[in-house]
């Protein structure tokens, strides 16, 4: 397991950020940032809780307090922090504490853990936003925290849902969700 990492900022990448997000099942998000252009990277790993270098199976339990979270690397003149948000909004459900329809526990909360004060900032204003919209029914339960480590997820998590395709979490759960986002979100999408 790679050590953890902290905040990643624009000066530490050059002209790159990193936006750190959980909405769920690591491998659901990961499918779908990885086809944005200006993603150029995007790691899914554990953060927001107490234990060092947790394992897949650590987290699972529950009592380590980490989230499945998605670190993406992206290229902010091509898209924008904010975009990022407004998708992540629209590919998971925000209102549901400790939940994504079957995957149940604190390991699949929704929260955006901040890398400096500009994206903390961004982050409630589009929570702000969208509530003031009314575009989901319920309140709102993203976590709005500050990313104090970040963990790499085991190799055989990387790149899940393109090396197994036909395994059912990913026919099931995985596949609607990129098929609605590629609908929705068509011209953001990875030039082939």
């Amino acid at each position: 397991m790679m050590a953890a990492s902290g905040p990643a900022t624009t000066s530490q990448r050059g002209a790159r950020e990193v936006a750190t997000l959980a909405g769920g099942c690591f491998w659901c998000l990961e499918a779908v940032y990885t086809e944005l252009g200006g993603v150029e990277r995007v790691d899914s790993g554990y953060a927001g809780g107490v234990v060092p270098n947790p394992s897949y199976e650590d987290v699972c339990t529950g009592q380590t307090g980490h989230a499945e979270v998605v670190q993406v690397t992206f290229d902010p003149a091509k898209i924008s922090y904010r975009q990022l948000l407004e998708i992540f909004f629209t590919i998971h459900d925000p209102t549901t504490l400790n939940q994504q329809g079957a995957d149940v526990g604190t390991q699949y909360r929704s929260a955006i853990f901040y890398h400096d004060e500009r994206q903390h900032r961004e982050a409630e204003s589009v929570v702000r936003e969208i509530t003031d919209a009314g575009l989901w029914r319920g309140r709102i339960v993203t976590e709005i925290a500050p990313l104090a480590a970040f963990y790499p997820a085991e190799e055989y998590h990387r790149d899940y849902f393109k090396r197994n395709p036909t395994a059912g979490y990913c026919r099931a759960v995985i596949a609607p969700k990129v098929a609605k986002f590629r609908a929705k979100f068509t011209p953001q999408l990875r030039a082939p």
